[in-house]
């Protein structure tokens, strides 16, 4: 079976699918892979390390994809009229396709997904169980969120961050606060405790308290019976009452106005990222203080952030950069790499004689139902089903 590996075409998108540890990986299951030429480039892979891993470079595009039982990717294939090239129209029909696909952006994708004829996985949907902890490139990637977040705003911080003693006199650390207290949070914690930064951090979950305060943070929370249930199975947030998010703000408000460096992390999959900080708590912060937004691209959780963009806001400067995990895209390539392979490997019924690896596709168990979104022509995700029955 061929495993093709393109080039990642979406704007502000740095990562690639494989890497040659995971191309051994694969070849030693059995498969044939292929690579686009300078698929990895700015991952820091160049194509000769694909070759000395065994994989075939491939510089064109109809070879690439000719034949290909898997197609490894980042970021969802373009389509017809997004751009020039039409990515998902070079996948042949009854490919795999394994992905960050991002469906809830672009509904309409998962309807051209099932008329291509492709087994569409949305990666981001494997659910957050012990089993699954090496598939799920959430954690993976937000991970890295939460640590470059970190760096942005050192970056952007005209002071230090940590306390330092001098005999010109003492500079006082940076205070950061984190909102929420999920994978992208806690490594934001943590990286700016490595600082020397005094950090507080707030979440809806009650469970996040132990895990803020294990890392040196203190932790700041709205105290009400709705938090006892503030997160679903999967160990996301939930989305909280009109009444719940008043308090937050209030509380958010008065301690904002004290810290220096504000990192926002907070989401909810499916929905408009919420708003945590308003155009009046930016105004309470001091001229030089740091807001990071990481739910940028999802709406964002402060008002005054724009994607792409580093924004004045009165002397505030608000960081919303696009695909942070991108922004370190050598390491963000490698454990997303190891996602996938970490996903693909049980799916491998055998590897044995000259014809190679084989799937075994158990559509009933729990982490590919959640993840498959389209097989045999039709939509088969319950979230999106309805939309092509309408249609």
């Amino acid at each position: 079976m061929k495993i093709a590996v393109p080039r990642e075409r979406r704007a502000h998108e740095r990562r690639v699918a494989a890497t040659p540890e995971t191309v051994k990986k694969f070849i030693a299951l059995g498969f044939e892979v292929v690579v686009e030429a300078g698929a990895g480039l700015e991952s820091q892979v160049p194509d000769d390390l694909y070759q000395n891993a065994g994989a075939v470079v491939e510089p064109d595009l109809a070879r690439l994809y000719q034949g290909a039982s898997v197609v490894l990717k980042v970021q969802r294939p373009l389509l017809a009229g997004e751009a020039e090239l039409d990515e998902l129209a070079l996948i042949p029909r009854g490919a795999l396709l394994l992905a960050v696909l991002s469906p809830f952006s672009d509904p309409e994708s998962v309807t051209a997904y099932a008329k291509a004829g492709v087994t569409a996985m949305a990666l981001e949907f494997v659910p957050r169980i012990s089993r699954a902890q090496s598939m799920d490139v959430l954690s993976s990637q937000s991970n890295l969120s939460g640590y470059r977040a970190v760096l942005d705003a050192a970056y952007e911080y005209d002071r230090a961050m940590p306390m330092m003693m001098t005999a010109a006199g003492t500079v006082a650390p940076a205070k950061v606060m984190v909102l929420g207290a999920g994978v992208a949070g806690l490594q934001a914690i943590a990286t700016a405790k490595r600082l020397g930064a005094i950090v507080s951090a707030t979440d809806v979950r009650p469970a996040a308290k132990e895990q803020v305060e294990s890392l040196g943070g203190r932790f700041v929370m709205v105290d009400s019976e709705e938090t006892r249930e503030a997160e679903t199975a999967g160990g996301y947030a939930k989305e909280m009452s009109d009444d719940f998010k008043r308090a937050q703000a209030e509380l958010v408000a008065a301690t904002i106005k004290t810290q220096d460096i504000v990192i926002c992390t907070a989401l909810i999959p499916g929905r408009k990222a919420p708003i945590l900080v308003n155009d009046e708590m930016v105004a309470s912060m001091r001229p030089g203080s740091i807001i990071v937004d990481l739910a940028v691209e999802q709406g964002g959780n402060c008002t005054a952030s724009r994607a792409g963009e580093v924004v004045d806001a009165g002397g505030v400067r608000v960081v919303g950069h696009f695909n942070v995990p991108s922004r370190l895209a050598a390491d963000a390539s490698a454990l997303y790499a190891k996602n996938l392979l970490n996903y693909l490997t049980p799916l491998v019924a055998s590897a044995e004689g000259e014809s190679g690896a084989s799937l075994a596709l158990d559509f009933d168990d729990e982490i590919l139902a959640a993840a498959t979104l389209t097989r045999d022509g039709q939509v088969v995700h319950a979230a999106f089903a309805a939309q092509q029955a309408e249609q």
